[in-house]
């Protein structure tokens, strides 16, 4: 097993969480079975095509380009983290190499997508709920393109994405009936407004874990004043809304989302009956999909398969 993946639920258990350690049996056992079955992920290569497409949403056009796998039966639409995002190619193309058709387009108002991007740039605010929502409308009619564009040919449809997209999937999640997993990478699952406190308290510093606690940091997103005031979105709420499954995956030095929440978050989640797992890497930040190890990545792509097969 690689040293820099284990499975926690937070970094200071409540008194309810210590009811929860059968979860926790079962989340180690389920990563074991993804660990050992990973080996030929991302090694293969599977033969892909590529198509640039225009799709509508909301009243104006979208920019993206379809990736097709040889035989594939799972395609994927990638969600925008925060920023001037455009599509995903190198992204998309790692995922068609193994199997996984996709479809990635430029975010609204973004390279060649029509629409208006909202963000600090050009000073909005691109965590508003009406934003969000906004950005869950189009990753909703990504999904719908995509199944129309394959036909019957994909069994099984999904949502990924980061950062930002931890709050846009479970929305889109619930705005399509075509959404049939979600895999979220460093996604938070708290509320819009305690990510920004805590995003206040780490200033991104790198060495931010070398220096606070758990506890500090708890007690700042409990008790800190709120720098901008408007609409929160939690994303429990979509999350207790849907049966779609779906894994997060996270890292333990991250500075831009409160991990140790977000796990205590899906845990209540998942005793509720969620179909939800999630995988933590303690010695990664938040950029996982752009790190040197590949663990996450590999960890996603078996877990979606595994998904699939599961299935028939």
């Amino acid at each position: 097993m690689q040293k820099h993946l284990s499975i926690t639920y937070s970094y200071r258990k409540s008194s309810a969480q210590y009811a929860k350690e059968s979860l926790h049996i079962s989340l180690i056992l389920l990563l074991l079975s993804l660990l050992f079955t990973t080996t030929n992920i991302i090694a293969q290569t599977t033969t892909y095509t590529v198509k640039d497409i225009k799709f509508k949403s909301k009243g104006i056009e979208l920019a993206g380009t379809i990736f097709t796998a040889l035989n594939s039966k799972i395609g994927i639409v990638i969600v925008h983290g925060s920023g001037q995002e455009l599509r995903s190619n190198k992204f998309a193309t790692l995922l068609a190499k193994n199997g996984i058709s996709v479809l990635t387009y430029d975010k609204r108002g973004v390279g060649e997508s029509g629409g208006e991007y909202a963000g600090p740039e050009v000073g909005t605010n691109n965590i508003d709920s009406a934003n969000l929502n906004l950005l869950a409308e189009d990753a909703s009619a990504a999904v719908l393109t995509l199944k129309n564009y394959f036909g019957k040919k994909l069994t099984h449809i999904g949502l990924s994405g980061g950062s930002q997209a931890g709050w846009i999937i479970p929305l889109a999640s619930n705005k399509s009936k075509n959404v049939d997993f979600t895999v979220i990478f460093s996604g938070p699952v708290v509320p819009t407004l305690e990510q920004l406190r805590f995003q206040f308290f780490t200033e991104g510093k790198a060495n931010f874990w070398a220096n606070h606690t758990e506890r500090e940091v708890r007690d700042h997103i409990r008790n800190a004043p709120d720098r901008y005031k408007f609409i929160t979105t939690d994303p429990q709420v979509s999350l207790r809304r849907s049966n779609t499954p779906g894994i997060w995956l996270f890292g333990g030095q991250d500075v831009q989302i409160p991990v140790g929440l977000s796990i205590d978050q899906l845990n209540l989640l998942k005793i509720e009956g969620k179909p939800f797992e999630y995988c933590l890497f303690p010695e990664m930040g938040h950029f996982l999909t752009a790190s040197d190890s590949s663990a996450p990545i590999k960890i996603a792509i078996n877990w979606i398969k595994k998904l699939s097969e599961k299935a028939k």
